[in-house]
């Protein structure tokens, strides 16, 4: 459900502006609002599932998420659309983080690797059938069958949860959540979201500039309550590591080219190029495609070489891609123009993402693996959403900008070159910040024993998989299998291998 409407929405967008008479700045909203409280509470949502049980809040996430969906499905207008996705968003919090905890509390060390493979690579295919489904729904049945797709999933989905998951929890898990710090954030977040949309066509009034400061302010509260909580969302401490700092750092930059270029191609291919909703959304497979086929390899390449180099050559690839891109105007043909642009942007895409996850989750200790990915993927929601707010402001794009192919086409060729320059900024800040020699933080000598995995089921193993949330891979379905909490666990400090 939630990989689907991941890949799905942005090929519905244009025909949402068109029969529901929206701007820009709605469709903006359409894919941000549930950016927002997806990146705001999916912390939040882990803790809940570890104190309350992971299987009792994904299934409340699965059936928040399709009353969500249904009611998506059926708005009459613009506010209620956006309203619901922001409730989309909440149950996706809900749902994403119990999904992989739950198979790493319930299988079997030596069955878990598999499992979570699976669990990836239909991750792959649901991103992969994504443009396929959407684009078909879009163009037959119409754009609200997107979303009313979830709920014959959630009626196969919560039954079979019900019957054969069984219950797990996280017996050292308290019931202190830190709501405060998860509604700064998120308030914090949306004021900005609010300036940055609303500003091309109010400019500098009171309605754009009060938003904008109160965001800030909110963030610099949101800093402070996380300091001096005993038991913070975000502690703080995790940025002592600079490695771990300076890989979200290259995060932040990339996924938000990605945030915007994904937003902006899909309506640059149905507004200039003419495209139907299934063309486009075909159109942007060979990214997945390339994803699906060679991130394995990535990820090894990565362990060999260390992250340095694909952390930085990866993001150099994909702004190529995205300046091969601004070749994809009026005239253009898909195999000469389009294509190109494509391949070069999932090689890049397949270097750098199985890297900059592991490398994540390897520079901080093993006992905050699961709280570095969560933080990981946050940081890359939250660049999407900033990008998908600023970036048509940056490029000039009016609230009427996508009914006009010539001016959306001038406007996407200046966004693309902004993406790109973005790309590169993370690419030198990965060559000179990134080390190349990380494997897990404390590595010791090669040749160090293995100690014994725990049982599962036993104490250990649920408490091992209770702490960690890897969501790595929601936000890159087939980058390299998350670190495995009940074995790294298991280890001793020096073993430095997985």
């Amino acid at each position: 459900m939630a990989m689907l409407d991941s890949t799905v929405v942005n090929v519905a967008l244009p025909r949402i502006g068109t029969d529901l008479d929206a701007d820009l700045a709605v469709l903006q909203w359409t894919v941000n609002a549930y950016m927002l409280t997806l990146a705001g509470l999916i912390l939040l949502g882990g803790a809940l599932g570890d104190r309350y049980g992971r299987r009792r809040i994904f299934v409340i996430g699965v059936v928040w998420f399709a009353a969500a969906s249904l009611l998506c499905g059926l708005a009459p207008n613009a506010p209620v659309l956006i309203a619901a996705r922001a409730l989309q968003g909440i149950g996706g919090a809900l749902l994403t983080p119990g999904s992989l905890a739950l198979i790493q509390a319930t299988f079997h060390p030596d069955d878990r690797a598999r499992a979570v493979g699976a669990w990836s690579g239909l991750g792959g295919v649901s991103a992969a059938v994504g443009p396929f489904l959407g684009g078909w729904l879009v163009d037959g049945p119409g754009w609200r069958w997107v979303f009313l797709l979830n709920v014959p999933l959630a009626l196969i989905c919560v039954p079979v949860a019900l019957r054969h998951v069984p219950e797990t929890r996280d017996p050292a898990a308290h019931g202190r959540f830190d709501a405060a710090g998860a509604a700064l954030g998120a308030l914090s977040l949306g004021a900005v979201t609010y300036a940055l949309i609303e500003a091309p066509e109010r400019g500098a009034s009171a309605t754009v500039l009060v938003p904008a400061v109160l965001g800030v302010v909110l963030g610099a509260v949101f800093v402070a309550v996380e300091r001096r909580r005993a038991d913070p969302m975000l502690p703080p401490d995790i940025f002592a590591s600079r490695q771990f700092t300076a890989v979200n750092a290259v995060t932040l930059g990339v996924y938000a080219a990605f945030g915007g270029f994904f937003f902006l191609s899909v309506l640059q291919l149905q507004v200039v190029l003419g495209y139907s909703a299934l063309a486009a959304g075909t159109a942007l497979l060979p990214t997945t495609v390339l994803m699906l086929l060679l991130s394995a390899r990535s990820g090894e390449l990565g362990q060999r070489i260390g992250p340095r180099v694909p952390l930085t050559v990866g993001p150099l690839l994909c702004a190529a891609g995205m300046l091969l891109m601004t070749r994809a105007g009026p005239g253009a043909q898909y195999w000469r123009d389009v294509l190109p642009a494509l391949v070069v942007l999932g090689a890049g895409m397949v270097l750098l993402v199985a890297p900059l996850t592991s490398t994540v989750l390897a520079s901080v200790d093993v006992g905050r693996a699961g709280l570095a990915s969560g933080v990981n993927n946050a940081v890359a929601r939250a660049a999407g959403l900033v990008a998908v707010a600023a970036l048509p402001l940056l490029a000039g794009m009016g609230p009427e900008v996508y009914r006009s192919a010539a001016e959306f086409d001038a406007t996407f060729r200046r966004a693309m070159v902004m993406c790109a320059g973005v790309l590169v900024a993370a690419a030198v800040v990965a060559w000179l910040t990134v080390r190349s020699d990380v494997l897990e933080e404390g590595a010791a000598p090669a040749g160090a024993r293995r100690a014994p995995e725990p049982e599962p089921g036993g104490e250990a193993a649920r408490e091992g998989a209770g702490r960690c949330h890897p969501e790595c891979a929601y936000h890159c379905p087939v980058s390299a299998p998350p670190l495995d909490p009940g074995e790294v666990r298991g280890r001793p400090p020096g073993d430095a291998r997985g």
